[in-house]
């Protein structure tokens, strides 16, 4: 398969995921750029995103990290679920900062992935930081996506 070809097949499987991750719609993520193995996720922190002393939950970090290990994991076409994950917090955000979560991938086995995902504000402080495993299932995400609905 060609690296175009592989990259659009990328763009679709993130963009199917960005319509059907129900968190992510919630929470106004929004799926910026798709690679196999790479993805970049954007989300704008809202009042209903705080902890109680006025920071960023950290839930809310959380999510916006999880769903960018969802889409780089599952970007190359086989469904990849998470077996760990890890974040650590060495800054906060407040309402109204644009939170960017930048996703990569270390390694791609036969059955397992490891990921690194950075979050930082609009203004490059970085809030997050999470990596994870995945597991590789023996089915193509294209099944799902083909389905039309959640199995």
């Amino acid at each position: 398969m060609s690296a175009q070809k592989v990259e659009t097949e990328a763009e679709r499987i993130g963009r199917w995921m960005e319509r059907n991750d129900r968190l992510a719609r919630l929470l106004g993520m929004r799926l910026t750029s798709v690679q196999a193995g790479r993805c970049t996720v954007s989300m704008e922190v809202t009042g209903d995103m705080l902890n109680a002393v006025g920071l960023t939950h950290g839930g809310a970090t959380y999510s916006l990290a999880d769903f960018a290990f969802a889409v780089a994991s599952n970007s190359h076409g086989t469904v990849a679920v998470a077996l760990t994950a890890q974040m650590s917090y060495p800054a906060s955000s407040r309402q109204g900062d644009t939170l960017i979560a930048e996703a990569r991938e270390n390694n791609c086995g036969g059955k397992t992935g490891l990921y690194t995902i950075e979050v930082r504000t609009g203004k490059d402080k970085l809030v997050g930081l999470f990596s994870g495993t995945v597991f590789r299932r023996a089915e193509a995400i294209t099944d799902w996506m083909e389905s039309g609905k959640q199995k």
